[in-house]
């Protein structure tokens, strides 16, 4: 184990920042369409069954499959796969935004429209803070799931982990398997963990003390 460590050290490192980049990536982007379309399907509700609909079927499409049909339009390497997992990350940022925002007490923002806000600000300064801790649990789940699909892209000449992994499984090497497996779940451990962090330090004082009761 630790002569193939030594080994293969600079490798981990560097596939480790490549798979890092692939998966946050994508998930960045899916944050900045699936959000703000969470919070559009909340004033439209005829639609919101229709496109949280869509985003699921998307997601049932399987990983390889998906990294498949993304290279007719994007070739191969690191676009395709940063676009398939952008596609994987949607469904649980989407449907989470709209659960969040919806989920605010109708009463609450018949108060704030009361108080004579708009509808703008009772969005920004009501719903959405209301509805953070939602909204994180969706993009905290796409963060663990993402790191982990990012394995696949390897199958597409995109990087990441998965180079290691699948040499490791091709030449029988469990060592390698397991020192290039460490990486992932400290990854997915970690970014869940800041994500946590940054949740409780946006969330609302009066929602943290009440969880904590």
């Amino acid at each position: 184990m630790i002569e193939v460590l030594q080994h293969y050290a600079s490798d981990l490192l560097y596939k480790s920042g490549e798979h890092l980049y692939i998966s946050m990536l994508g998930l960045l982007l899916a944050i900045l369409v699936a959000v703000p379309i969470g919070i559009l399907i909340t004033r439209v509700p005829k639609i919101a069954n229709v496109v949280v609909g869509l985003a699921s079927v998307l997601q049932t499409v399987p990983s390889l499959a998906l990294l498949a049909i993304m290279i007719p339009f994007m070739g191969v390497g690191k676009p395709p796969a940063i676009m398939a997992m952008f596609i994987y990350s949607l469904l649980p940022i989407l449907r989470n935004t709209y659960l969040g925002v919806t989920g605010v007490d109708p009463n609450l923002i018949d108060a704030a429209k009361g108080m004579g806000m708009t509808s703008f600000q009772t969005l920004i300064k009501v719903e959405l803070p209301l509805g953070f801790p939602v909204i994180m649990a969706g993009i905290r789940l796409s963060a663990v799931y993402v790191i982990a699909w990012t394995t696949l892209a390897s199958y597409i000449g995109a990087g990441g982990l998965g180079d290691l992994i699948f040499t490791g499984l091709n030449n029988y090497m469990p060592p390698l398997i397991v020192i290039s497996t460490i990486p992932i779940t400290l990854m997915a451990l970690i970014i869940d963990f800041l994500l946590g962090r940054l949740e409780r330090a946006l969330t609302p004082r009066v929602l943290r003390e009440v969880k904590s009761t």
